[in-house]
């Protein structure tokens, strides 16, 4: 069996969606080179997001619109191959780094690996009040979570990851904003689970609009993280 065929077999993809026509389609053509198997998780969108998810071959479960965490959570129950892989639908993922996300878990070196835009580089993280904002909040939160667990992290929101099925199932994820990634972090290392990175550009979204206000929810982040690291 090839290593792609292999990849491709055991891989589940979701795609938390929500008005992303202009970009959702061609995030479903690069993720079925690695995956028949590809998930939207719509949040009602009030474009043609879901329309042309079905039609691109994706299968598609509607959230119950409370936010991105919650669309994941909504996908959980509908995985039944062993790795999963979570991709934004904004463009700002590329595809085909998906062979290197997972290929430590099929070769049993990690649970849960996380991309990494500290290592591959971003074409967001800069340039304006709120990015650095972005970079500086979740610089601290990777931080505390590096010292609570003696891990060497570098950093702890990105959304392109993959995960072991039955370790996702088993994290019992509660949140139902964005603040799930660092949730999915704290609880793989807080469960003794093995956590890895590897270097993935983000790049500058194709279209659309950013669903998040970092400072309408920073307050979130903070609690978020001091609930799951210490309690």
């Amino acid at each position: 069996m090839s290593k792609g065929s292999e990849i491709s077999k055991a891989l589940t993809i979701v795609i938390p969606a929500l008005n992303e026509e202009t970009t959702v389609r061609n995030v479903i053509t690069g993720c079925l080179r690695h995956s028949t198997d590809i998930m939207v998780i719509d949040g009602h969108s009030l474009d043609k997001t879901e329309e042309i998810a079905r039609l691109s071959g994706a299968d598609v479960i509607l959230d119950n619109r409370k936010g991105k965490g919650d669309a994941i959570r909504c996908a959980i129950p509908h995985i039944h191959r062993p790795v999963t892989v979570f991709i934004d639908a904004d463009g700002s993922h590329d595809p085909d780094d998906i062979p290197d996300l997972v290929r430590p878990i099929l070769d049993d070196r990690a649970d849960h690996v996380s991309a990494s835009r500290l290592l591959g580089g971003s074409s967001e993280l800069h340039g304006g009040f709120d990015e650095c904002f972005r970079l500086m909040g979740s610089s601290f939160i990777t931080a505390c979570i590096n010292h609570r667990f003696g891990v060497r992290l570098s950093e702890s929101q990105n959304g392109f990851r993959a995960i072991r099925t039955d370790v996702l199932k088993a994290l019992d994820l509660r949140e139902d904003i964005t603040t799930i990634e660092q949730e999915m972090i704290i609880k793989t290392l807080k469960k003794g689970y093995r956590m890895a990175e590897v270097p993935s550009h983000e790049y500058r979204r194709k279209g659309g609009y950013s669903k998040i206000s970092i400072r309408k929810v920073a307050f979130r982040y903070v609690f978020s993280m001091v609930k799951h690291l210490y309690f």
